[in-house]
């Protein structure tokens, strides 16, 4: 290139620059938009800092902001940072915060209908089908029918299917129905009043509330939900005996909520991330619930605690409960009877699929760990 071409080449790049600048601010300036601050949420979960429920709310957490690229971010508080568990749901309503992490089964005081998602034997369906009941057979409709009519403005994801939860922590094993009569005992939802129905005085304790209880008296056994939670909550600080299975709380799951002028707020896309990462979190939740409830199970028994299967008078004992329960709360609340008849019919379809289907998977284990005889 000669020297006399050096001027116009630069004359013509000063012109090109003038001009792509020029056609970034006619576009509506997308540098100004690629820069501006990310979204961020401030929420809080209904669990203490330490349990790993709060933890499966962080994970939730970490999905969407790892999805989202870092253009939105959750900050998830532990239990009674802004607001005390049981008021989580209201608070996230009136946008004192952004969203939060509990069960359904706390707002059983709004409306009883609510906990049907986390209380009794629901129809003999396990946590997962539940789960397919809420987001395919009408159960999501319901429960955001109960909201609006609530005047609550929030978004709900359920998500998380929970293993069944023992039927309680107590100073000595229970043998029979009549050992409840009396107990100060701890549950939540609609599982208070089956064990009101066994003779229990039921008090419906936050988490990080029940074993300080246990410890000073005022409870004499409680249930809160597996075997990582009881062990890092104390439980066996103050209780030696552990009742394994129950139809009190067999099918629960979380819920993820979210102030919904803030949600509805989001772009199409954002959502979208949301609505994966709820999916990624239930299936991630169930994975790491096996391994560590598992681990934390074996520790316990090393430690000197005692496990013992519910007897099966008390099983149906508690089933007997739920068909009274079933026909007073029905009786009072035309939205009970509308959840309890969506349930019932999808647990009776999908119920006789899965138990026709599913081969016996105890027979299996039993062959290869049972002492042989």
């Amino acid at each position: 290139m000669s020297d006399s071409a050096k001027p116009k080449a630069s004359s013509r790049r000063r012109f090109l620059t003038s001009a792509t600048a020029g056609g970034a601010a006619l576009a509506g300036f997308p540098m100004v938009s690629v820069a501006q601050s990310p979204i961020s949420m401030r929420w809080q979960s209904t669990w203490p800092a330490k349990d790993i429920f709060h933890e499966y709310a962080q994970d939730f957490a970490k999905k969407v902001n790892d999805m989202s690229g870092g253009r939105l971010k959750i900050e998830v508080l532990p239990a009674g940072a802004v607001v005390k568990a049981f008021e989580l749901l209201d608070a996230v309503s009136k946008g004192t915060l952004d969203g939060g992490h509990g069960v359904v089964a706390y707002w059983y005081g709004k409306n009883s209908a609510v906990a049907l998602w986390g209380s009794g034997p629901a129809y003999g369906m396990d946590p997962n089908m539940v789960l397919a009941w809420h987001n395919y057979g009408g159960g999501k409709e319901l429960l955001d029918e109960i909201y609006k009519g609530l005047n609550l403005d929030v978004q709900s994801f359920l998500y998380g299917p929970m293993p069944t939860q023992p039927f309680g922590w107590f100073k000595k094993p229970v043998t029979k129905v009549e050992d409840m009569k009396g107990v100060k005992f701890r549950t939540v939802g609609l599982a208070v009043d089956i064990y009101k129905e066994l003779g229990a005085a039921v008090n419906p304790l936050p988490g990080a509330e029940i074993v300080p209880a246990l410890d000073r008296g005022l409870l004499d056994a409680a249930e809160f939900n597996n075997a990582s939670s009881d062990r890092l909550l104390g439980f066996p600080d103050v209780a030696k005996h552990c009742m394994l299975q129950s139809f009190h709380q067999c099918s629960e799951q979380f819920e993820i909520l979210f102030n919904k002028k803030r949600y509805d707020a989001l772009s199409t896309e954002l959502k979208a991330v949301i609505d994966y990462a709820v999916q990624a979190a239930s299936a991630d939740m169930s994975w790491k619930a096996i391994d560590r409830y598992s681990k934390d199970y074996g520790e316990m028994q090393k430690a000197g605690v005692k496990f013992w299967k519910t007897p099966d008078a008390i099983l149906k004992a508690q089933l007997a409960a739920w068909d009274k329960i079933l026909d007073a709360k029905g009786g009072e609340n035309p939205m009970f009877r509308k959840v309890n008849e969506s349930m019932r019919n999808f647990a009776q379809r999908a119920g006789k699929w899965q138990n026709d289907t599913l081969v016996d998977y105890k027979m299996a284990y039993n062959h290869f760990f049972a002492a042989k005889k």
